[in-house]
């Protein structure tokens, strides 16, 4: 059986969403180029048919990849959760012990983790640190520049935590 893993709802139904985009419109559409090229004559050297025919495999490659996730998807909607402990999901607010700047970051799954939106996958080292932890606890995280220790300042659920 194939392994699950966590993803927000949000997430989830992005991926729902492109694997939809993909189906009904990027695929008819690349199958219509493919046979306006081919009535274009010699195969061997249409440039637009070899194109078309490489886009057909990524869209087809990609359709694959997104059913696979889709169907081991453990969907989990964060605005449903709630308390002080430090689960998947959450936002947890920082405080550098050393630096006192504040942070914040959501664990999300290793699919959606977006540095740019400060969103962390479970996997990483500060998420593994902060999961079972409590608001008011300090955790050290080994970093790429050593270990840092952070206070956990907040503990906070929904999407509109961004």
């Amino acid at each position: 059986m194939a392994e699950r893993f966590p993803i927000t709802l949000n997430a989830f139904r992005k991926m729902e969403a492109e694997l939809k985009d993909l189906k009904t419109v990027q695929r008819p559409a690349v199958i219509e180029a493919i046979a306006e090229a081919r009535a274009h004559g010699d195969l061997s050297e249409n440039a637009e048919y070899h194109a078309a025919r490489e886009k057909q495999s990524f869209i087809e490659g990609r359709i694959l990849e997104l059913e696979d996730k889709v169907s081991r998807a453990e969907v989990i909607d964060v605005n449903k959760l709630s308390g002080s402990t430090v689960v998947f999901g959450a936002w947890v607010h920082l405080v550098d012990e050393d630096t006192e700047v504040a942070v914040k970051y959501q664990i999300v799954g290793e699919y959606e983790a977006n540095l740019e939106n400060r969103q962390v996958s479970i996997a990483s080292p500060i998420a593994r640190a902060l999961i079972g932890k409590k608001q008011g606890d300090s955790v050290e995280v080994s970093t790429p520049g050593g270990l840092r220790y952070y206070e956990i300042v907040a503990v906070k659920f929904g999407d509109h935590h961004a």
